[in-house]
């Protein structure tokens, strides 16, 4: 792999200027990402979401929706971000009772001339932000934490998987 090309800034062109990426020389392949996050949460919070107690209904089944609905708007969130087309999109929940945490976990898939890590990323945040917001009532020291690509493939730079 090219150590120049790792190190090097590039959504800044010679100037310093900030630019999107241009990436029409690329070539289109299958590319995946997948990131993952947490909230911890009190006790109140856990039994609610787990029992669907929450007086604003189904938490995680709104913050499913939330978070595609976030890897779809990803290009609108971030500066210099493309737009992509998603081909796929998951986004998956596990609730751990005893450590009173919830992992949100999102992959997302396209064929196209760059990748979906910035996606399956924003999926997460939003996903656990929303899970913030509609429990914000029981626990306002919820904590999010630890979102991180777990893996990404395709294209130039190849496969990635976290350690």
């Amino acid at each position: 792999m090219d150590t120049d090309r790792e190190e090097k800034l590039n959504h800044f062109d010679r100037r310093g200027s900030a630019v999107m990426v241009d990436v029409s020389e690329k070539e289109t392949t299958g590319r995946f990402a997948a990131a993952e996050g947490t909230i911890k949460v009190n006790e109140k919070v856990m039994e609610a979401i787990l029992d669907n107690g929450a007086s604003k209904g189904d938490v995680l089944g709104v913050a499913r929706i939330a978070g595609i609905m976030g890897t779809k708007k990803t290009s609108g969130l971030i500066p210099l971000c493309h737009m992509i087309p998603l081909t796929a999109c998951t986004l998956d929940f596990e609730p751990d009772r005893e450590l009173l945490v919830i992992r949100a976990i999102c992959t997302a898939k396209t064929d196209g001339k760059t990748g979906v890590e910035m996606e399956a990323l924003a999926g997460v945040s939003i996903a656990l932000l929303t899970i913030y917001d509609m429990c914000k009532a029981m626990d306002r020291g919820m904590v999010i934490s630890d979102i991180r690509l777990l893996e990404k493939s395709g294209g130039r730079s190849g496969h990635y998987r976290a350690g």
